[in-house]
């Protein structure tokens, strides 16, 4: 008997351009999209919704209610308390898509990822809880898609490293980290306001959105790191 495939399709920054062929065909393909939603009126999940609307509009959608994370600074403020807190969610997470994934047994599923799932995003992870638990049972695949990082620097028209050097890609929280550490070609996700003080010698590259998954044209500043607006959460 074939099992059914579960398959995470990266979805860039959200525009319907931003899929693959091999991606727009996985969606097509499926019978279930499961989505996370946040809050009520999540505008995340409502990109999600519209992607879907244009490329496989006949696409049974579930929503899965996304465990909220602990993001209290008493928690969050040492690295094993950051990754605790992570994984706890991590775990939440893994029960809900589980729970969403027993009551919807019928047809392959696909899950909608932000940017690349390579590229700080919970969702591989995640699965590997689900399928640890046994539970569920499925075949499961990862179709990339267009990072921040890849669309910036096209927006750009740059190479993100010298000839033959380097680049070092972190995120905001550890960007001081890097800086210390001597990285002089930094690539920064995860962006809440990052604090550049101190680094006026810098070159910055920079890319915004008007609306949630939707890129503007970006801007240029005379420092040097390289910080990207934050990617939805996933």
């Amino acid at each position: 008997m074939t099992r059914r495939r579960l398959t995470l399709v990266g979805i860039g920054l959200g525009h319907p351009d931003h899929l693959t062929l091999e991606a727009v065909h996985a969606l097509q393909s499926a019978s279930v999209a499961l989505v996370t939603v946040k809050r009520t009126g999540d505008p995340l999940a409502a990109v999600r919704r519209d992607l879907l609307a244009h490329h496989a509009p006949r696409l049974r959608v579930v929503e899965v209610v996304d465990p909220e994370r602990d993001r209290s600074a008493a928690s969050t403020s040492t690295t094993s308390g950051y990754e605790g807190v992570v994984g706890d969610w991590h775990e939440a997470r893994a029960q809900a898509w589980e729970q969403a994934l027993l009551e919807h047994p019928d047809g392959d599923v696909v899950v909608l990822v932000w940017g690349d799932p390579a590229f700080y995003d919970s969702t591989i992870r995640v699965v590997e809880r689900v399928l640890a638990r046994s539970a569920v049972a499925v075949d499961w695949s990862v179709l990339p898609g267009i990072s921040a990082l890849q669309l910036l620097a096209a927006r750009h028209r740059v190479v993100l490293h010298e000839v033959g050097q380097p680049v070092h890609v972190t995120t905001e929280r550890r960007l001081r980290e890097a800086v210390e550490q001597g990285q002089r070609n930094v690539v920064v996700f995860l962006t809440s306001g990052t604090d550049l003080s101190g680094l006026d010698d810098w070159q910055v590259w920079w890319s915004g959105s008007s609306r949630a998954g939707w890129p503007t044209w970006p801007t240029r500043s005379r420092q040097r790191v390289r910080p990207q607006r934050p990617r939805p959460a996933g």
